[in-house]
Protein backbone atom coordinates (compact mmCIF):
# COMPACT_ATOMS: atom_id res chain seq x y z
CA UNK A 1 0.00 0.00 0.00
CA UNK A 2 1.36 3.42 -0.97
CA UNK A 3 1.71 6.19 1.59
CA UNK A 4 2.26 9.92 2.00
CA UNK A 5 4.10 11.79 4.75
CA UNK A 6 3.21 15.10 6.40
CA UNK A 7 3.69 17.07 9.58
CA UNK A 8 -0.03 17.89 9.71
CA UNK A 9 -3.00 16.00 8.29
CA UNK A 10 -6.21 18.05 8.18
CA UNK A 11 -9.54 16.23 7.89
CA UNK A 12 -12.33 18.39 6.47
CA UNK A 13 -12.58 20.68 3.44
CA UNK A 14 -14.83 23.46 4.71
CA UNK A 15 -13.74 26.91 5.80
CA UNK A 16 -12.18 25.67 9.05
CA UNK A 17 -10.23 22.83 7.44
CA UNK A 18 -9.02 24.99 4.56
CA UNK A 19 -8.09 27.69 7.06
CA UNK A 20 -6.11 25.19 9.15
CA UNK A 21 -4.29 23.87 6.07
CA UNK A 22 -3.36 27.40 4.99
CA UNK A 23 -2.23 28.45 8.47
CA UNK A 24 -0.15 25.31 8.94
CA UNK A 25 1.47 25.67 5.51
CA UNK A 26 2.25 29.34 6.12
CA UNK A 27 3.99 28.35 9.37
CA UNK A 28 6.22 25.95 7.44
CA UNK A 29 4.58 22.62 8.26
CA UNK A 30 4.23 20.05 5.49
CA UNK A 31 0.48 19.74 5.24
CA UNK A 32 -2.13 17.50 3.59
CA UNK A 33 -5.87 18.17 3.61
CA UNK A 34 -8.41 15.46 2.81
CA UNK A 35 -12.13 15.91 2.18
CA UNK A 36 -14.57 13.10 1.36
CA UNK A 37 -16.34 15.22 -1.29
CA UNK A 38 -15.52 18.47 -3.05
CA UNK A 39 -14.27 21.43 -1.03
CA UNK A 40 -17.08 23.59 0.37
CA UNK A 41 -19.62 20.80 -0.19
CA UNK A 42 -20.62 20.65 3.48
CA UNK A 43 -21.72 23.26 6.02
CA UNK A 44 -19.67 26.19 4.69
CA UNK A 45 -21.18 25.90 1.22
CA UNK A 46 -24.70 25.61 2.62
CA UNK A 47 -25.07 28.64 4.88
CA UNK A 48 -26.78 31.95 4.14
CA UNK A 49 -23.60 33.87 3.32
CA UNK A 50 -23.62 36.43 6.14
CA UNK A 51 -20.36 37.85 7.45
CA UNK A 52 -21.50 38.53 10.98
CA UNK A 53 -20.83 41.80 12.76
CA UNK A 54 -21.61 40.04 16.03
CA UNK A 55 -24.89 41.92 16.50
CA UNK A 56 -26.93 38.74 16.27
CA UNK A 57 -25.16 37.32 19.34
CA UNK A 58 -24.48 40.50 21.34
CA UNK A 59 -27.25 39.79 23.86
CA UNK A 60 -27.52 36.00 24.07
CA UNK A 61 -24.01 34.79 23.17
CA UNK A 62 -21.53 37.62 23.90
CA UNK A 63 -18.37 35.52 23.50
CA UNK A 64 -19.46 34.64 19.94
CA UNK A 65 -20.18 38.33 19.28
CA UNK A 66 -16.67 39.34 20.38
CA UNK A 67 -15.13 36.74 18.05
CA UNK A 68 -17.34 37.80 15.12
CA UNK A 69 -16.57 41.52 15.18
CA UNK A 70 -12.82 40.90 15.56
CA UNK A 71 -12.76 38.49 12.60
CA UNK A 72 -15.11 40.69 10.58
CA UNK A 73 -12.46 43.43 10.64
CA UNK A 74 -9.64 41.04 9.77
CA UNK A 75 -11.46 39.41 6.84
CA UNK A 76 -12.22 42.82 5.35
CA UNK A 77 -8.45 43.18 4.99
CA UNK A 78 -7.28 39.70 4.03
CA UNK A 79 -10.31 38.30 2.16
CA UNK A 80 -11.67 41.48 0.58
CA UNK A 81 -12.39 39.88 -2.81
CA UNK A 82 -14.74 37.41 -1.09
CA UNK A 83 -16.87 40.12 0.55
CA UNK A 84 -19.53 42.57 -0.58
CA UNK A 85 -19.94 45.41 1.90
CA UNK A 86 -23.74 45.40 2.03
CA UNK A 87 -23.89 46.78 5.55
CA UNK A 88 -26.46 45.48 7.99
CA UNK A 89 -29.70 46.60 9.59
CA UNK A 90 -31.41 45.35 12.74
CA UNK A 91 -35.08 46.33 12.65
CA UNK A 92 -37.95 45.87 15.10
CA UNK A 93 -41.14 44.75 13.38
CA UNK A 94 -44.58 44.90 15.05
CA UNK A 95 -44.10 41.24 16.06
CA UNK A 96 -40.88 41.95 18.02
CA UNK A 97 -40.49 42.89 21.69
CA UNK A 98 -39.88 46.68 21.77
CA UNK A 99 -37.75 46.32 24.91
CA UNK A 100 -35.18 44.16 23.11
CA UNK A 101 -33.70 47.23 21.42
CA UNK A 102 -32.31 48.51 24.72
CA UNK A 103 -30.80 45.09 25.48
CA UNK A 104 -29.28 45.13 21.99
CA UNK A 105 -27.61 48.51 22.59
CA UNK A 106 -26.12 47.34 25.90
CA UNK A 107 -24.96 44.05 24.38
CA UNK A 108 -23.24 45.76 21.46
CA UNK A 109 -21.52 48.22 23.78
CA UNK A 110 -20.28 45.36 26.00
CA UNK A 111 -18.96 43.27 23.09
CA UNK A 112 -17.50 46.06 20.95
CA UNK A 113 -19.96 45.65 18.08
CA UNK A 114 -20.49 49.03 16.33
CA UNK A 115 -24.23 49.73 16.29
CA UNK A 116 -25.81 53.09 15.47
CA UNK A 117 -29.51 53.77 15.80
CA UNK A 118 -30.99 55.59 12.82
CA UNK A 119 -34.46 57.06 12.28
CA UNK A 120 -37.02 54.63 10.92
CA UNK A 121 -37.54 56.98 7.97
CA UNK A 122 -33.85 56.66 7.08
CA UNK A 123 -34.03 52.85 7.28
CA UNK A 124 -37.02 52.88 4.93
CA UNK A 125 -35.21 55.24 2.56
CA UNK A 126 -32.34 52.74 2.38
CA UNK A 127 -34.63 49.72 2.11
CA UNK A 128 -38.00 50.88 0.73
CA UNK A 129 -39.46 47.36 0.59
CA UNK A 130 -39.19 46.88 4.36
CA UNK A 131 -42.32 46.78 6.48
CA UNK A 132 -43.37 50.43 6.93
CA UNK A 133 -44.44 49.62 10.50
CA UNK A 134 -40.93 48.92 11.84
CA UNK A 135 -40.33 50.71 15.13
CA UNK A 136 -36.55 50.94 15.54
CA UNK A 137 -33.53 50.44 13.30
CA UNK A 138 -29.79 50.02 13.93
CA UNK A 139 -26.90 49.99 11.47
CA UNK A 140 -24.12 47.37 11.94
CA UNK A 141 -21.11 46.33 9.79
CA UNK A 142 -22.54 43.08 8.40
CA UNK A 143 -21.48 41.98 4.91
CA UNK A 144 -22.15 39.26 2.33
CA UNK A 145 -19.52 36.54 2.01
CA UNK A 146 -18.84 34.16 -0.88
CA UNK A 147 -17.91 30.86 0.84
CA UNK A 148 -16.62 29.20 -2.34
CA UNK A 149 -14.18 31.99 -3.16
CA UNK A 150 -13.09 32.05 0.48
CA UNK A 151 -12.32 28.34 0.80
CA UNK A 152 -10.72 27.96 -2.62
CA UNK A 153 -8.65 31.06 -1.90
CA UNK A 154 -7.38 29.39 1.28
CA UNK A 155 -6.71 26.17 -0.65
CA UNK A 156 -4.74 27.96 -3.37
CA UNK A 157 -2.73 29.85 -0.76
CA UNK A 158 -1.98 26.61 1.09
CA UNK A 159 -0.85 24.95 -2.15
CA UNK A 160 1.41 27.91 -2.93
CA UNK A 161 3.15 27.18 0.37
CA UNK A 162 3.57 23.47 -0.31
CA UNK A 163 0.35 21.92 1.00
CA UNK A 164 -1.51 19.14 -0.81
CA UNK A 165 -5.28 19.52 -1.10
CA UNK A 166 -7.08 16.24 -1.78
CA UNK A 167 -10.85 16.52 -2.36
CA UNK A 168 -12.79 13.29 -2.86
CA UNK A 169 -10.57 11.45 -0.40
CA UNK A 170 -12.49 9.74 2.39
CA UNK A 171 -10.95 8.84 5.76
CA UNK A 172 -11.65 5.15 6.40
CA UNK A 173 -9.77 4.82 9.68
CA UNK A 174 -7.23 6.52 11.92
CA UNK A 175 -3.97 4.77 12.75
CA UNK A 176 -3.58 4.68 16.53
CA UNK A 177 -0.53 3.09 18.15
CA UNK A 178 0.17 3.27 21.89
CA UNK A 179 -2.39 6.02 22.42
CA UNK A 180 -0.96 8.20 19.63
CA UNK A 181 -2.62 8.98 16.29
CA UNK A 182 -0.04 8.46 13.55
CA UNK A 183 -2.16 9.21 10.51
CA UNK A 184 -5.09 7.87 8.54
CA UNK A 185 -6.17 5.27 6.01
CA UNK A 186 -7.70 7.14 3.07
CA UNK A 187 -9.59 6.11 -0.07
CA UNK A 188 -9.56 8.05 -3.34
CA UNK A 189 -13.29 8.15 -4.15
CA UNK A 190 -12.63 8.45 -7.88
CA UNK A 191 -10.09 5.66 -8.39
CA UNK A 192 -10.96 3.50 -5.37
CA UNK A 193 -7.28 3.38 -4.37
CA UNK A 194 -6.58 3.12 -0.64
CA UNK A 195 -3.38 4.49 0.90
CA UNK A 196 -2.01 5.74 4.20
CA UNK A 197 -1.07 9.24 5.22
CA UNK A 198 1.46 9.31 8.04
CA UNK A 199 1.54 12.52 10.07
CA UNK A 200 2.85 13.93 13.31
CA UNK A 201 -0.49 15.56 14.18
CA UNK A 202 -4.01 15.02 12.85
CA UNK A 203 -6.41 17.98 13.01
CA UNK A 204 -10.06 16.96 13.00
CA UNK A 205 -11.89 19.84 11.27
CA UNK A 206 -14.80 17.79 10.00
CA UNK A 207 -17.48 20.12 11.36
CA UNK A 208 -20.78 18.36 12.03
CA UNK A 209 -19.01 15.07 11.22
CA UNK A 210 -16.21 15.66 13.77
CA UNK A 211 -17.77 13.21 16.23
CA UNK A 212 -17.66 10.44 13.62
CA UNK A 213 -13.96 11.08 12.96
CA UNK A 214 -13.16 11.24 16.67
CA UNK A 215 -14.63 7.79 17.30
CA UNK A 216 -12.02 6.33 14.93
CA UNK A 217 -9.40 7.34 17.52
CA UNK A 218 -11.47 6.13 20.47
CA UNK A 219 -12.35 9.71 21.45
CA UNK A 220 -15.69 11.38 22.13
CA UNK A 221 -16.75 14.70 20.59
CA UNK A 222 -20.36 15.69 21.27
CA UNK A 223 -21.31 17.66 18.18
CA UNK A 224 -25.02 18.31 17.70
CA UNK A 225 -26.03 18.81 14.09
CA UNK A 226 -28.39 21.79 13.86
CA UNK A 227 -30.05 21.72 10.44
CA UNK A 228 -30.98 25.06 8.92
CA UNK A 229 -33.12 25.59 5.81
CA UNK A 230 -32.66 28.64 3.56
CA UNK A 231 -34.44 29.88 0.44
CA UNK A 232 -32.97 31.99 -2.35
CA UNK A 233 -35.31 34.51 -3.97
CA UNK A 234 -34.71 35.44 -7.60
CA UNK A 235 -33.71 39.09 -7.10
CA UNK A 236 -32.30 41.45 -4.46
CA UNK A 237 -35.40 42.34 -2.47
CA UNK A 238 -33.08 44.19 -0.07
CA UNK A 239 -29.56 45.52 -0.56
CA UNK A 240 -28.51 45.34 3.12
CA UNK A 241 -28.30 42.35 5.42
CA UNK A 242 -31.53 42.76 7.41
CA UNK A 243 -31.93 41.11 10.83
CA UNK A 244 -34.95 41.15 13.09
CA UNK A 245 -34.28 43.03 16.35
CA UNK A 246 -34.97 40.06 18.64
CA UNK A 247 -33.35 37.00 20.17
CA UNK A 248 -32.11 34.72 17.34
CA UNK A 249 -34.99 32.71 15.90
CA UNK A 250 -36.18 31.09 12.68
CA UNK A 251 -36.46 33.14 9.49
CA UNK A 252 -35.10 36.37 10.96
CA UNK A 253 -32.31 37.16 8.43
CA UNK A 254 -32.82 38.47 4.89
CA UNK A 255 -29.54 38.83 3.03
CA UNK A 256 -28.58 40.01 -0.47
CA UNK A 257 -26.23 37.50 -2.05
CA UNK A 258 -24.94 38.46 -5.50
CA UNK A 259 -28.00 38.94 -7.72
CA UNK A 260 -30.33 36.99 -5.42
CA UNK A 261 -31.59 37.29 -1.86
CA UNK A 262 -31.60 34.65 0.89
CA UNK A 263 -34.08 34.21 3.72
CA UNK A 264 -32.93 32.06 6.63
CA UNK A 265 -32.77 30.11 8.65
CA UNK A 266 -34.34 27.35 10.72
CA UNK A 267 -32.57 25.36 13.44
CA UNK A 268 -33.60 21.77 14.11
CA UNK A 269 -31.53 18.96 15.60
CA UNK A 270 -30.93 16.04 13.23
CA UNK A 271 -29.29 12.78 14.40
CA UNK A 272 -27.48 12.29 11.06
CA UNK A 273 -25.77 15.34 9.50
CA UNK A 274 -26.18 13.72 6.07
CA UNK A 275 -29.97 13.62 6.45
CA UNK A 276 -31.12 17.10 5.46
CA UNK A 277 -34.44 16.58 3.74
CA UNK A 278 -36.39 19.83 3.46
CA UNK A 279 -39.99 19.74 4.66
CA UNK A 280 -42.79 21.90 3.36
CA UNK A 281 -43.38 23.25 6.89
CA UNK A 282 -39.88 24.80 6.96
CA UNK A 283 -40.47 26.46 3.58
CA UNK A 284 -43.83 27.87 4.71
CA UNK A 285 -42.30 29.15 7.94
CA UNK A 286 -39.53 31.04 6.11
CA UNK A 287 -41.95 32.56 3.61
CA UNK A 288 -44.26 33.67 6.43
CA UNK A 289 -41.37 35.24 8.37
CA UNK A 290 -40.14 36.97 5.24
CA UNK A 291 -43.59 38.48 4.85
CA UNK A 292 -43.18 40.18 8.25
CA UNK A 293 -40.00 41.89 7.07
CA UNK A 294 -41.11 42.65 3.50
CA UNK A 295 -44.85 42.76 2.76
CA UNK A 296 -45.55 40.81 -0.40
CA UNK A 297 -42.54 38.54 0.17
CA UNK A 298 -44.66 35.42 -0.34
CA UNK A 299 -45.55 36.63 -3.83
CA UNK A 300 -41.90 36.93 -4.85
CA UNK A 301 -40.34 34.06 -6.77
CA UNK A 302 -38.60 31.48 -4.60
CA UNK A 303 -35.64 30.25 -6.60
CA UNK A 304 -34.03 27.41 -4.67
CA UNK A 305 -34.12 25.86 -1.20
CA UNK A 306 -31.26 24.14 0.57
CA UNK A 307 -30.22 22.97 4.00
CA UNK A 308 -26.97 22.90 5.92
CA UNK A 309 -25.97 21.54 9.31
CA UNK A 310 -24.25 23.59 12.00
CA UNK A 311 -21.59 21.86 14.11
CA UNK A 312 -22.80 22.79 17.59
CA UNK A 313 -20.46 21.57 20.32
CA UNK A 314 -21.53 20.83 23.88
CA UNK A 315 -19.47 18.81 26.33
CA UNK A 316 -22.76 17.55 27.77
CA UNK A 317 -26.03 16.64 26.10
CA UNK A 318 -28.14 18.60 28.59
CA UNK A 319 -29.07 21.37 26.14
CA UNK A 320 -32.50 20.63 24.68
CA UNK A 321 -32.65 23.25 21.91
CA UNK A 322 -29.91 23.75 19.31
CA UNK A 323 -30.48 27.52 19.44
CA UNK A 324 -29.31 27.41 23.08
CA UNK A 325 -25.87 26.07 22.10
CA UNK A 326 -23.12 28.70 21.90
CA UNK A 327 -21.83 29.69 18.48
CA UNK A 328 -18.29 30.07 19.86
CA UNK A 329 -15.68 27.55 18.76
CA UNK A 330 -14.17 24.73 20.80
CA UNK A 331 -10.63 23.33 20.65
CA UNK A 332 -10.29 19.79 22.01
CA UNK A 333 -6.79 18.53 22.75
CA UNK A 334 -7.33 14.80 23.01
CA UNK A 335 -4.05 14.28 24.84
CA UNK A 336 -5.41 16.29 27.74
CA UNK A 337 -8.96 14.88 27.44
CA UNK A 338 -8.42 11.17 26.75
CA UNK A 339 -4.66 10.69 26.72
CA UNK A 340 -4.56 10.30 22.92
CA UNK A 341 -1.57 12.20 21.51
CA UNK A 342 -1.16 13.64 18.02
CA UNK A 343 -4.87 14.44 17.67
CA UNK A 344 -6.82 17.68 18.08
CA UNK A 345 -10.38 18.64 17.15
CA UNK A 346 -11.52 22.14 16.24
CA UNK A 347 -15.29 22.51 15.99
CA UNK A 348 -18.25 24.80 16.62
CA UNK A 349 -17.84 28.41 15.58
CA UNK A 350 -19.01 30.04 12.36
CA UNK A 351 -17.63 30.71 8.90
CA UNK A 352 -17.07 34.30 10.04
CA UNK A 353 -14.62 33.04 12.68
CA UNK A 354 -12.93 30.32 10.60
CA UNK A 355 -9.55 32.11 10.52
CA UNK A 356 -9.46 32.43 14.32
CA UNK A 357 -10.42 28.77 14.68
CA UNK A 358 -7.58 27.78 12.34
CA UNK A 359 -5.11 29.89 14.32
CA UNK A 360 -6.18 28.26 17.59
CA UNK A 361 -5.92 24.78 16.05
CA UNK A 362 -2.43 25.32 14.59
CA UNK A 363 -1.28 26.86 17.88
CA UNK A 364 -2.29 23.52 19.42
CA UNK A 365 -0.32 21.69 16.72
CA UNK A 366 2.75 23.76 17.65
CA UNK A 367 2.33 22.79 21.30
CA UNK A 368 2.04 19.11 20.36
CA UNK A 369 5.24 19.35 18.33
CA UNK A 370 7.07 21.50 20.88
CA UNK A 371 7.77 24.40 18.51
CA UNK A 372 6.84 28.08 18.33
CA UNK A 373 5.80 29.50 14.96
CA UNK A 374 3.86 32.73 14.60
CA UNK A 375 0.49 32.88 12.82
CA UNK A 376 0.41 35.35 9.90
CA UNK A 377 -3.06 34.74 8.45
CA UNK A 378 -4.40 37.99 9.93
CA UNK A 379 -1.82 39.87 7.87
CA UNK A 380 -1.33 38.00 4.58
CA UNK A 381 -4.19 38.43 2.08
CA UNK A 382 -5.71 35.56 0.15
CA UNK A 383 -4.99 35.26 -3.58
CA UNK A 384 -7.14 37.85 -5.34
CA UNK A 385 -7.42 40.07 -2.26
CA UNK A 386 -3.97 41.64 -2.41
CA UNK A 387 -5.42 45.04 -3.35
CA UNK A 388 -7.82 44.91 -0.35
CA UNK A 389 -10.64 45.87 -2.74
CA UNK A 390 -14.03 44.54 -1.73
CA UNK A 391 -16.14 42.66 -4.29
CA UNK A 392 -18.61 44.76 -6.28
CA UNK A 393 -21.86 43.54 -7.75
CA UNK A 394 -20.88 45.01 -11.12
CA UNK A 395 -17.69 42.90 -11.35
CA UNK A 396 -18.98 40.68 -14.17
CA UNK A 397 -20.70 43.40 -16.18
CA UNK A 398 -17.74 43.55 -18.58
CA UNK A 399 -19.26 40.46 -20.22
CA UNK A 400 -21.53 41.36 -23.14
CA UNK A 401 -24.05 39.70 -25.34
CA UNK A 402 -22.37 37.89 -28.27
CA UNK A 403 -21.36 40.26 -31.03
CA UNK A 404 -18.55 39.76 -33.56
CA UNK A 405 -15.18 39.25 -31.84
CA UNK A 406 -16.64 39.39 -28.32
CA UNK A 407 -16.97 36.86 -25.52
CA UNK A 408 -19.65 34.18 -25.73
CA UNK A 409 -21.83 34.14 -22.60
CA UNK A 410 -22.71 30.63 -21.44
CA UNK A 411 -24.72 31.54 -18.33
CA UNK A 412 -26.65 34.81 -18.77
CA UNK A 413 -27.91 34.82 -15.18
CA UNK A 414 -24.41 34.91 -13.67
CA UNK A 415 -22.61 36.37 -16.73
CA UNK A 416 -20.21 33.44 -17.07
CA UNK A 417 -18.23 33.60 -20.29
CA UNK A 418 -17.03 30.61 -22.30
CA UNK A 419 -13.36 31.36 -21.64
CA UNK A 420 -13.91 31.54 -17.89
CA UNK A 421 -15.83 28.26 -17.91
CA UNK A 422 -13.14 26.53 -19.99
CA UNK A 423 -10.36 27.83 -17.75
CA UNK A 424 -12.16 26.56 -14.65
CA UNK A 425 -12.80 23.11 -16.12
CA UNK A 426 -9.14 22.85 -17.08
CA UNK A 427 -7.83 24.10 -13.74
CA UNK A 428 -10.05 21.82 -11.67
CA UNK A 429 -9.61 18.84 -14.02
CA UNK A 430 -13.12 17.69 -13.15
CA UNK A 431 -16.09 16.36 -15.08
CA UNK A 432 -18.48 17.10 -12.19
CA UNK A 433 -20.64 20.06 -13.21
CA UNK A 434 -21.76 20.54 -9.61
CA UNK A 435 -18.13 21.17 -8.64
CA UNK A 436 -17.95 23.79 -11.41
CA UNK A 437 -21.19 25.32 -10.10
CA UNK A 438 -19.64 25.95 -6.71
CA UNK A 439 -16.67 27.73 -8.24
CA UNK A 440 -18.52 29.89 -10.77
CA UNK A 441 -22.15 29.99 -9.53
CA UNK A 442 -23.05 28.19 -12.76
CA UNK A 443 -26.83 27.61 -13.05
CA UNK A 444 -27.54 29.40 -9.76
CA UNK A 445 -29.60 32.17 -11.34
CA UNK A 446 -33.32 32.36 -12.20
CA UNK A 447 -33.30 29.60 -14.84
CA UNK A 448 -31.53 27.18 -12.43
CA UNK A 449 -29.62 25.67 -15.36
CA UNK A 450 -32.50 25.51 -17.81
CA UNK A 451 -30.61 27.42 -20.51
CA UNK A 452 -26.94 27.12 -19.55
CA UNK A 453 -26.23 23.64 -18.26
CA UNK A 454 -26.62 21.84 -21.61
CA UNK A 455 -24.23 24.42 -23.09
CA UNK A 456 -21.74 23.77 -20.30
CA UNK A 457 -22.08 20.03 -20.93
CA UNK A 458 -21.25 20.55 -24.60
CA UNK A 459 -18.16 22.54 -23.66
CA UNK A 460 -17.16 19.81 -21.21
CA UNK A 461 -17.39 17.31 -24.10
CA UNK A 462 -15.76 19.61 -26.68
CA UNK A 463 -12.12 19.01 -27.48
CA UNK A 464 -12.19 15.36 -26.34
CA UNK A 465 -12.13 16.28 -22.65
CA UNK A 466 -14.63 13.47 -21.99
CA UNK A 467 -16.53 11.10 -24.25
CA UNK A 468 -20.27 11.48 -24.84
CA UNK A 469 -21.30 8.91 -22.23
CA UNK A 470 -19.37 10.64 -19.46
CA UNK A 471 -20.72 14.03 -20.53
CA UNK A 472 -24.26 12.63 -20.47
CA UNK A 473 -23.73 11.24 -16.97
CA UNK A 474 -22.43 14.62 -15.81
CA UNK A 475 -25.54 16.35 -17.17
CA UNK A 476 -28.01 13.93 -15.60
CA UNK A 477 -26.18 13.97 -12.27
CA UNK A 478 -26.28 17.76 -12.20
CA UNK A 479 -30.01 17.88 -12.95
CA UNK A 480 -30.75 15.34 -10.22
CA UNK A 481 -28.73 17.36 -7.69
CA UNK A 482 -30.44 20.64 -8.61
CA UNK A 483 -33.87 18.99 -8.31
CA UNK A 484 -33.33 18.44 -4.56
CA UNK A 485 -33.58 22.17 -3.97
CA UNK A 486 -36.41 22.78 -6.43
CA UNK A 487 -39.14 20.35 -5.47
CA UNK A 488 -39.81 21.89 -1.99
CA UNK A 489 -40.67 25.29 -3.55
CA UNK A 490 -42.62 24.36 -6.66
CA UNK A 491 -45.34 26.99 -6.85
CA UNK A 492 -46.01 30.19 -8.76
CA UNK A 493 -43.37 31.41 -11.18
CA UNK A 494 -40.83 28.81 -10.08
CA UNK A 495 -43.25 26.01 -10.92
CA UNK A 496 -43.65 27.47 -14.41
CA UNK A 497 -39.86 27.70 -14.80
CA UNK A 498 -39.44 24.09 -13.63
CA UNK A 499 -42.06 22.97 -16.15
CA UNK A 500 -40.22 24.81 -18.94
CA UNK A 501 -36.94 23.17 -17.89
CA UNK A 502 -38.71 19.81 -17.90
CA UNK A 503 -39.85 20.39 -21.48
CA UNK A 504 -36.30 21.28 -22.48
CA UNK A 505 -34.55 18.34 -20.85
CA UNK A 506 -37.23 15.66 -21.06
CA UNK A 507 -39.21 16.69 -24.12
CA UNK A 508 -36.40 17.92 -26.38
CA UNK A 509 -33.18 16.36 -25.06
CA UNK A 510 -34.80 13.20 -23.63
CA UNK A 511 -32.18 13.05 -20.88
CA UNK A 512 -33.62 9.90 -19.31
CA UNK A 513 -32.67 7.92 -22.41
CA UNK A 514 -29.28 9.42 -23.27
CA UNK A 515 -26.61 6.80 -24.10
CA UNK A 516 -24.59 6.60 -20.89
Amino acid sequence: MSSLEADVLVIGGGSTGAGVARDAALRGFTTILVERRDLVDGTTGRFHGLLHSGGRYAVKDPSAAVECIAENRILRRVAADCLEDTGGLFVATPWDDPDYGDLFVKGCEATGVPAEEIPVAEALRREPRLNAEIRRAFVVPDAALDPWKLVWGCARSAEQHGARILPYHRVLDLEVVDQRVLGALVRDEHSGEEFRIHSKVVVNAAGAWAGQIATLAGCVVNVRAGMGVMIAMNHRIVNSAVNRLKFPADGDILLPLRTACVIGTTDVFVPDPDDTEIGRDAVDLLLDEGEKLVPGFREARALHAWAGVRPLFEDTRDVAETRDVTRSHALLDHMAREGVAGFVTITGGKTTTFRLMAEVAVDAVCRQLGVERRCTTAEEPLPGSESHTLYGLDTRLAAREPVPQSEEIICECELITRSRLEQTIKRRATTNLDDIRRLLRLAMGPCQGGFCIYRATGILHHGDRVDHTEANRALVSFLEERWKGLHPILHGDQLRQARLDDWIFQGILDVEHLPA
